[in-house]
């Protein structure tokens, strides 16, 4: 079976896009940005930015934006290659991008409402600034990832596996870290923590899993 030639075409532009993006929240707010990049290791940006956090400001939804253009484009290029497609039309992509966009302000809109429904919007403010933060340096990572599956790597299982171990551990760190940042009221709470962690934090990944491994 001959393999279909892909073409890197329209990934390229929306790579270029998603550096772009990241180049304007770097100009726009620099310190801010250099604190971001740290995220992973150290609380300081979540100490700092969290306490004048607002909805969506514009730092977080260039840094958003990229997040949506970055995983589209993993998600494609994945679903291409694996698939031996030589190219994906813009309406898949466009796609794409609306459902990861769609699934993460659902469960943001969904966690809010609850957090409304029991009195406790502060702390369901600082908890969604802190996973909004990790999602966002996962947009980040998938730059370089999704050049490297462009220009470098073929997108094997092997690869593919390892760069979404990497994804997930990344995503792991920041759920470790936001339940850390308020264990005493987890431990008060915790019939209606695991409850949580199932219905908003596992439940709609299996879901996805599903859809996506179903013939």
């Amino acid at each position: 079976m001959i393999r279909a030639i892909p073409s890197n075409e329209l990934f390229t532009i929306l790579l270029m896009i998603g550096m772009i993006v990241i180049a304007i929240a770097k100009l726009t707010a620099p310190k801010r940005f250099r604190d971001f990049t740290f995220v992973v290791i150290n609380s300081k940006y979540l100490n700092i930015y969290s306490r004048d956090q607002k909805f969506f400001d514009n730092f977080d939804a260039l840094l958003f934006g990229n997040l949506i253009l970055s995983a589209s484009v993993f998600s494609s290029i994945i679903y291409r290659d694996l698939n031996n497609v030589a190219s994906l039309s813009p309406n898949v992509i466009f796609k794409i991008a609306v459902g990861i966009a769609v699934f993460i302000l659902i469960k943001v809109l969904l966690e809010r409402l609850l957090g409304s429904i029991f009195n406790i919007d502060g702390l369901i403010d600082q908890y969604l600034f802190q996973k909004i933060s990790y999602k966002n340096f996962l947009g980040l990572i998938l730059l370089p990832i999704n050049a490297l599956l462009l220009f470098t790597f073929s997108p094997t299982m092997p690869v593919i596996y390892g760069f979404v171990g990497l994804l997930f551990l990344v995503n792991i760190i920041g759920l470790i870290t936001s339940f850390k940042r308020h264990l005493n009221l987890i431990k008060s709470n915790l019939f209606y923590f695991i409850l949580y962690l199932c219905a908003l934090e596992i439940v709609p990944y299996l879901f996805i899993c599903k859809i996506l491994t179903s013939k």
